[in-house]
């Protein structure tokens, strides 16, 4: 039998490095990054600092960690250097090892990394030029810093302890056309996405973490709005049953109309409503997939739509289950185990269900304030095609029209059947879906008096023609909708309603 030979085959430096620019990072998810390894470190304070000179800007991370001796830093600087398999602290937010150099040379074409641990001031850099330019294959990981970053560097090693990450020459970042606006709008992104990704670090009295950039320190972004009055339900935190370490708690957030405006405008993230609805994968309290439906669902799984995007959902997952949940590279993305999956599709679809009733009912749930149930003028109907919608005919404001048609009766019923028939259910959905917003209903918007009047006329109806007290009325038309939700203008009708207009 042949005897198996073997080759040492290495990859080009350049060339490897090249192509991992290509991993898909943004910036904001790049310094999220580099903020886990300050993290790791013990660090309390991080400082992001954006420098803008054009082709020359840099931006420059800053910690207060426990900084890295020489063999620390040798081995935190090389590609490879950590197997993904290997067993790390259950507080490690790191796996592969790669995530300090690819997040850095996917922005930058220079990374200089300074440290001041147990040894004193470390420092090394990669610079792409200059393995462009190297003769063989050879990986020249530089010691210490550019001139460029020299001075920065010597007053950084003043410090007690830490690390400083430098991106210099940001090819990825300032292109053809980028401007100065254009470096400032992406420091609001950065910002959003920082308070998005640690949260959960960021919020208390005493933070475990405090994030600044240029000095202004990063406020927390809550997905859930945490202990809201106006949220309609969120379940109890859930344990998974078949992998230990998971837990689930559901959240449906309030409806618009519930909302001050500045509430509104926080709580619909980084990506609008519509995009940040689904799971929120946390990883050690450390966000990774930031509103998704992984995938469940039936057939192709749920979208993202309207009806649900007040449905939130905290999914935490220890780092031992990296390979099981998938996680990539840029902690982005997380596929649940096939045996989770049944039990998350279970909690996520009765949540997408109260978040589709607090959607369509404007936050405002169909019963009256001591609880009994709302008479509603609309109700769905299922049968065997599908779904319709039809008026109730026992609603106060339908029964009293019916009862004094007489003659009219049939002709009314046919209007009523013409309205059902010809809801614009596809119109109201496109409008939704354009505006962002459900169509006003329940009088919303609309002056007192109008309500008023409306109220008169069915109030005037039930005590003068059907004989009710004035008690009886009032408390009928709490239980009619959409009285339930001005039960002052009802509270405010005499005791003796006018009489009502005689026919001419």
């Amino acid at each position: 039998m042949k005897k198996t030979g073997f080759r040492h085959a290495p990859p080009r430096a350049v060339a490897m490095i090249e192509a991992l620019r290509g991993l898909g990072y943004s910036t904001a998810t790049a310094l999220a990054d580099i903020v886990d390894n300050s993290i790791a470190a013990g660090a309390r304070n991080v400082d992001l600092t954006f420098d803008w000179n054009g082709r020359e800007s840099r931006v420059r991370i800053e910690d207060d960690g426990r900084g890295m001796s020489a063999a620390e830093i040798d081995c935190a600087m090389r590609l490879g250097e950590k197997n993904p398999l290997d067993r790390r602290d259950e507080n490690d937010l790191g796996r592969f090892g790669l995530g300090l150099k690819t997040a850095s040379f996917s922005q930058c074409r220079r990374l200089t990394v300074a440290s001041v641990g147990p040894e004193g001031l470390q420092c090394l850099r990669w610079d792409l030029d200059v393995l462009a330019a190297s003769e063989g294959d050879g990986w020249h990981l530089l010691e210490g810093p550019d001139d460029s970053a020299a001075v920065l560097v010597d007053q950084f090693g003043a410090r007690a302890h830490g690390t400083l990450v430098l991106w210099e020459i940001l090819d990825r970042v300032v292109t053809d056309s980028f401007g100065e606006q254009d470096f400032l709008d992406l420091i609001d992104r950065v910002e959003r996405h920082l308070a998005m990704v640690f949260h959960r670090y960021l919020e208390g009295t005493r933070p475990r973490l405090r994030l600044r950039i240029a000095g202004k320190a990063i406020a927390p972004w809550d997905p859930f709005l945490s202990g809201h009055p106006a949220k309609p339900w969120h379940s109890p935190p859930a344990a998974c049953p078949r992998m230990p370490g998971v837990e689930v708690e559901c959240h449906v957030l309030p409806h618009k109309d519930r909302l001050t405006p500045r509430e509104y405008e926080s709580a619909q993230g980084p990506d609008g409503w519509t995009a940040q609805q689904g799971f929120y994968v946390y990883r050690n309290e450390r966000l990774l997939v930031a509103g998704s439906w992984l995938g469940l669902g039936q057939g192709r799984g749920w979208t993202k739509d309207e009806a649900h995007r007040l449905a939130r959902i905290r999914l935490d997952i220890p780092n031992s289950a990296d390979a099981a949940w998938k996680i990539d590279i840029r902690k982005s993305t997380a596929r649940p185990p096939v045996e989770v999956r049944a039990w998350l599709a279970k909690l996520a679809d009765e949540t997408r269900s109260r978040a589709r009733k607090a959607f369509a009912l404007r936050g405002q749930a169909p019963r009256s304030r001591s609880g009994e149930e709302v008479s509603q003028v609309w109700r769905s109907q299922h049968f065997a095609g599908g779904m319709r919608y039809r008026i109730d005919t026992d609603h106060p404001a339908v029964r009293a029209v019916l009862d004094d048609a007489r003659a009219l009766a049939p002709q009314v019923m046919a209007m009523l059947r013409v309205i059902e028939e010809t809801v614009p259910v596809q119109r109201i959905w496109l409008d939704t879906a354009e505006n962002r917003e459900t169509p006003r209903t329940s009088f919303s918007g609309e002056p007192p008096a109008a309500v008023t009047e409306v109220l008169m006329v069915m109030y005037r109806n039930m005590v003068l023609l059907k004989g009710m007290s004035p008690a009886m009325a009032r408390s009928r038309l709490l239980l009619s909708e959409p009285f339930q939700n001005y039960p002052e203008l009802v509270g405010s009708l005499p005791d003796q309603p006018p009489a009502l207009e005689k026919k001419q």
